[in-house]
């Protein structure tokens, strides 16, 4: 049975632990099965541009044996040049698999829904569930447990945002979120997640006081205050996020021996300071290498569930 990686919603708890552990097997041993998608093409299917996603994932698939193949803006433009329905029946005759990176989170699900395939989802408006994953497989890499940990978000309601309250919600970590009026998290995705924590008794709570939410925090994560498509807004942003950058004053709130953690790109002086991404509490490039060995665990384990 096909399975896919749109949103952390649909992995149990227990895969999710799973796909922790085999991404530090993998880590600890950059070698070991380098057979699994022998024979094999993943298609990249970008509608953004991309660092991280698009090399961790290309050089993810060649370590595994595999083949990539780049399919940029130019060569695909989903639901414009040919139907999202069309494309995804499409590749699953040429494709083992396709990494998705879209606008809209609806192309994702088209794709999921159209192509016979595994579908990931690299990235869309509504969800960002593989960095999601590489925050959760760093913070325990540096914590060992999520027992008694908080993080706290401060910034933009986004896609990031949302993965990271399901993800926390599921292992059972504290998440506090900061933003702005107006700038909340998906109030449906929110509900989604309270009932996670519920579960499994971590706390997710969202205030519009940055100190409130940063106040005694093990974790610091902040994300670009405009993100792709929002450059019209660039102006009117800036000025309503000005109180949510990470500084030394903010953090200094923080736990003693607290980490600071963005998924980058940064856009130092705005988000966060250069002091804080550049200082010894940081580990944004950890945060950067771990998304190669957390997409080679999805990447395995989509494929040994067919």
């Amino acid at each position: 049975m096909k399975r896919d990686f749109i949103t952390l919603q649909d992995y149990t708890v227990d895969e999710i632990q799973n796909l922790l552990t085999l991404s530090a097997s993998l880590k600890k041993d950059k070698d070991q099965n380098t057979h699994h998608l022998k024979d094999k093409t993943i298609g990249l299917v970008f509608q953004k541009p991309s660092n991280r996603t698009r090399v961790s994932f290309q050089v993810a698939v060649w370590q595994l044996g595999g083949n990539c193949l780049y399919l940029g803006p130019d060569e695909i433009n989903l639901g414009i040049r040919e139907s999202t329905a069309d494309v995804a029946r499409t590749l699953s005759r040429y494709l083992n698999g396709i990494v998705a990176r879209t606008f809209t989170h609806a192309d994702i699900l088209d794709l999921s829904q159209y192509a016979s395939c595994p579908v990931i989802n690299g990235l869309s408006d509504l969800f960002h569930p593989c960095q999601a994953m590489a925050d959760i497989f760093s913070i325990q890499e540096k914590f060992q447990s999520f027992s008694g940990l908080t993080m706290a978000y401060v910034g933009d309601g986004n896609n990031v945002c949302h993965s990271l309250m399901i993800g926390c919600a599921k292992i059972g970590l504290n998440l506090n979120i900061a933003t702005p009026r107006k700038f909340e998290p998906d109030q449906k995705i929110m509900k989604t997640a309270l009932g996670y924590a519920r579960k499994s008794g971590a706390k997710i709570q969202l205030t519009h006081d940055p100190k409130d939410a940063v106040k005694k925090t093990h974790i610091i994560y902040s994300d670009v205050w405009v993100s792709m498509g929002q450059e019209a807004e660039t102006k009117k942003r800036l000025k309503i996020f000005k109180n949510f950058q990470v500084n030394a004053k903010l953090a200094a709130l923080a736990d003693k021996n607290y980490i600071f953690m963005h998924c980058l790109p940064a856009h130092r002086g705005q988000e966060v300071t250069n002091e804080i991404i550049e200082g010894p509490h940081s580990i944004v490039f950890d945060q950067a290498e771990n998304r190669l060995h957390v997409q080679k665990a999805i990447l395995i384990f989509l494929f040994e569930a067919r």
